[in-house]
């Protein structure tokens, strides 16, 4: 065991549930974030912080035991561009699939592209350079998210995965987002074949609302805030009528979930716009409201005893209440799925780095740069992290949930799909309670940029517009 202050022996081994300390001196500021003070200062507090090494995927037991019987567990991650929260949540995903029974992943991206990856790890045996073709899919701003290198590697393993198992027990992948309105629209259309005249002609009125627009969200947004017209009535319409058609029926096929999926995607997706350029803290409940929905459709779809692992951001898995999002009003999908399946049912999994590089955009829609992750500001919880050595580690919440110093919110960094790394770092750290906000935490204290695949762009909405998150 190392134990020492601010200096530590770097040449011990790191060894399961560290003991190790380090001198913090918080200085509140009006942003509750805490930091550093002199070494001479008189209010210095010593941190025990225990934490367990991440160096392998058998290092990651300690997770598996806290998570137990959890029917969801939510993998966080602290920015949308690193290729080491991708690969470790593609191993605890691996592990929760192959140990724990766990039925589907459900990542925040778009319904209908998901759902071509749903069929494809579904289908029959595929080769890699498969894999990379399909999630070319992804082809709308920011087409790194899901269109790279490791997706794909996840996409290949759930193919071969799935090849060995019956239908019923093949393990899907579904996208909670709300984004592609326009694109769920054309992919019900062929669901509705033989449907009543009046449920098309539902349909064919939300088209014909949304024209105008080209696929262009922004443009339908000052269009509503210009107090031009809008599509509500239609897509309310239409989702009732596609509900009434299965409404009666005692078990749902899976092409009645899809067709009301994507009237779903359309009902919210149309809201989201309609509201993102005059209340961002409602276009964002909207949003996280919308994914906690459809999480739980899938659950209930695949029948009372699944599970399910969730990818987002931290800003959506780290449960809002125990972060400066509560004081906007903003709700998130951690704190709806420990409300709705019980905070004994959910696990979340958040992660972090103190420095590297990191694939992202300087502005909407402008093309992804590699860049610099600068070193976490002075009092934040990865550099608290940092100052325990500079290893990979696992903390797990209950080990800290007692500290004092841990009770209060200190900054944790968070970046979207834009990033300005020369800017000043305070926008980039959210104040957080840690141990409330996740049940677990995984630390990289180096990382590296995501490997994305060579995408064409085409002419749709800018995914996560306006958060970056």
């Amino acid at each position: 065991m190392c134990l020492s202050i601010i200096s530590f022996c770097l040449a011990c081994k790191p060894k399961a549930n560290q003991n190790q300390e380090v001198t913090v001196i918080p200085i509140k500021d009006s942003n509750q974030i805490y930091s550093y003070a002199s070494e001479d200062s008189k209010d210095s507090v010593r941190l025990t912080i225990p934490n367990h090494p991440l160096r392998n995927e058998k290092d990651l037991d300690v997770i598996m035991e806290q998570i137990g019987n959890a029917k969801v567990v939510l993998l966080g991650e602290a920015t949308h561009g690193t290729a080491e929260f991708y690969t470790w949540r593609t191993a605890i995903s691996k592990r929760l699939i192959q140990e724990k029974g766990f039925d589907f992943i459900a990542s925040e991206s778009e319904w209908a592209d998901s759902y071509r990856v749903n069929n494809f790890i579904k289908g029959g045996k595929k080769d890699s350079a498969a894999a990379v073709e399909l999630l070319k899919e992804y082809n709308r701003w920011p087409t790194w998210m899901w269109g790279n290198y490791e997706i794909a590697s996840l996409v290949s393993w759930l193919n071969s995965y799935n090849q060995s198992k019956p239908i019923a027990e093949k393990v899907g992948f579904f996208g909670l987002d709300v984004y592609c309105l326009w694109e769920s629209m054309s992919e019900v259309m062929p669901y509705l074949k033989g449907a009543a005249p009046s449920v098309v002609k539902a349909a064919n009125k939300v088209h014909a609302c949304f024209k105008p627009f080209n696929a262009d969200a922004e443009q339908y947004a000052m269009a509503v805030a210009k107090m031009e017209d809008d599509c509500r009535v239609e897509t309310t319409r239409f989702w009732q009528s596609v509900k009434k058609l299965t409404e009666d029926k005692t078990t749902k096929n899976e092409s009645d979930f899809v067709m009301e999926q994507n009237a779903l995607v359309a009902l919210n997706g149309e809201r989201y716009y309609r509201t993102m350029v005059t209340d961002g803290a409602e276009s964002w409940n909207i949003r996280d409201r919308h994914m906690t929905e459809t999480l739980k459709r899938l659950l209930s779809f695949h029948g009372p005893n699944s599970k399910a692992i969730v990818w987002e951001h931290n800003t959506h898995v780290g449960d809002a209440r125990y972060t400066n999002m509560a004081a906007s009003g903003e709700v998130n999908v951690g704190q709806l799925a420990r409300k709705e399946f019980g905070e004994n049912n959910v696990f979340i999994v958040g992660s972090g780095t103190y420095h590297g590089t990191v694939i992202a955009a300087e502005g909407w829609g402008k093309p992804i740069k590699k860049m610099e992750v600068p070193k976490a500001q002075q009092g934040s919880w990865e550099e608290i992290l940092h100052q325990l050595g500079g290893t990979d580690k696992i903390i797990l919440s209950k080990d800290i949930s007692e500290n004092k110093f841990f009770k209060k919110s200190i900054g944790h960094r968070a970046i979207g799909v834009v990033y300005h790394p020369d800017e000043a770092q305070f926008p980039y750290f959210v104040p957080s309670i840690i141990p409330k906000r996740y049940d677990a935490f995984i630390f990289i204290d180096y990382t590296n940029a995501l490997h994305p695949i060579d995408i064409k762009l085409r002419n749709e909405p800018p995914d996560l517009y306006p958060s970056g998150t």
